[in-house]
């Protein structure tokens, strides 16, 4: 899997460059649900007003959110890419938006470390750019599980 990160801060992360926790959080969601290698992923960190105006543009809520999804494929059946693609194209599978100042404030606020909450916002950004959402109930709870699972079982990362 091809992976695309911009960083438009400039916040200092307690556990130095964010780079490497996110290829390792997008590359375990890759691995376990046996992700084509073609795939690309666009990962950017960015600013409380840069992701607000995303957010207000795509979604109609003007306030700040700690992190974005823009899914490129449809499913069937969350996690089950069945998309064709074409290795000599583009094969985007979405792009996934971080406010770094949110990760932050929420990493002191769960008591989790900074690279558990990147690392739990990038493993949550990835489901939804493979079909599971959070809107419905039972949705949600199929989504939590696998967020569960991907960070306890696949990166190793409690708190």
């Amino acid at each position: 899997m091809k992976i695309y990160i911009e960083n438009e801060t400039r916040i200092a992360y307690d556990f130095g460059d964010p780079a490497p926790v996110i290829r390792k959080a997008v590359r375990a969601v890759a691995k376990d649900k046996q992700l084509p290698d073609e795939l690309e992923v666009n990962v950017i960190l960015t600013t409380a007003s840069v992701i607000q105006s995303i957010n207000r543009d795509n979604r109609g809520i003007d306030s700040v959110t700690d992190v974005l999804s823009f899914p490129y494929f449809d499913y069937e059946t969350p996690g089950v890419f069945t998309a064709d693609i074409d290795a000599d194209e583009e094969n985007i599978l979405g792009d996934i938006i971080v406010c770094g100042s949110r990760m932050k404030e929420q990493a002191k606020k769960y008591g989790h470390s900074q690279k558990r909450e990147l690392s739990f916002l990038i493993v949550h950004s990835m489901l939804h750019l493979i079909g599971y959402d959070h809107m419905e109930k039972q949705d949600a709870l199929l989504m939590e599980e696998e967020q569960k699972r991907l960070m306890d079982d696949v990166l190793k990362i409690r708190r």
